[in-house]
């Protein structure tokens, strides 16, 4: 964990709110929670280490003042079943272990979960993700009001400033770039859960799945783009 480090100011990007709608998707949508995931051409869903496929908990159309960022098509995949914690491990010059997206994790061969962003993500999935409901997201515009720590608000958004539910952290990607905060995901967020299908082992409740052991989500990503999968979900409760 790189705590502080004066080689470089923390970008802060504009901030947007993203709402939740209640209305269930019937076609592709590009701003949801689940739906049909927008990949780019010939990439796979991704999987679990346990071999099933990840769940598209949420995706969404980047604002193009976000820096390095702007246009960017984020998703966020996580395994039904398997949840815990992430807790990056770093190399001694305090750096993420080389591709860490598909490093092994807490003794497996690869995480649990998959984040992306990438820029060709221009045509949908041929089917939706089944264990979610189907719902449109919205992003808003607004004027962040910081608190006397200097944090954010505590609220599903992208951009911004982080509302750091522990101490501020800051990782280095592999590729030796300083990671930038993104997107943030509230402290147990729901996410509805499709009719007829299966609650989640040990989740957070009934209807619903979390992600993350319902941990608060700072989503940090890499701005050289070295890979589509270079983010890391920073977690804190």
């Amino acid at each position: 964990m790189l705590e502080s480090d004066p080689r470089q100011p923390e970008e802060v990007f504009p901030a947007y709110a993203v709402d939740v709608g209640s209305e269930v998707l019937e076609r592709p949508a590009r701003n949801s929670i689940g739906g049909w995931p927008f990949l780019d051409e010939g990439q796979e869903w991704p999987e679990c280490f346990c071999g099933e496929r990840l769940v598209l908990f949420f995706q969404l159309d980047l604002p193009l003042d976000l820096g390095p960022f702007g246009g960017d098509h984020l998703l966020l995949f996580h395994c039904r079943t398997h949840e815990e914690a992430a807790i990056p491990d770093t190399s001694e010059d305090g750096r993420i272990v080389p591709e860490y997206w598909d490093a092994p994790y807490a003794g497996e061969d690869r995480p649990f979960w998959r984040v992306l962003l990438q820029s060709r993500a221009a045509k949908p999935w041929a089917d939706p993700e089944p264990f979610l409901r189907a719902l449109p997201l919205t992003l808003r515009a607004f004027t962040e009001t910081l608190s006397e720590r200097g944090k954010g608000a505590q609220i599903f958004k992208v951009g911004g400033t982080p509302s750091w539910a522990q101490d501020p952290e800051r990782h280095r990607c592999a590729c030796g770039a300083e990671l930038v905060y993104v997107c943030q995901v509230p402290e147990s967020m729901e996410f509805a859960v499709a009719p007829g299908q299966p609650e989640q082992p040990d989740g957070g409740g009934h209807g619903h799945y979390g992600l993350f052991l319902g941990n608060e989500v700072y989503l940090m990503a890499c701005p050289e783009h070295c890979d589509p999968a270079a983010t890391w979900p920073v977690n804190q409760n």
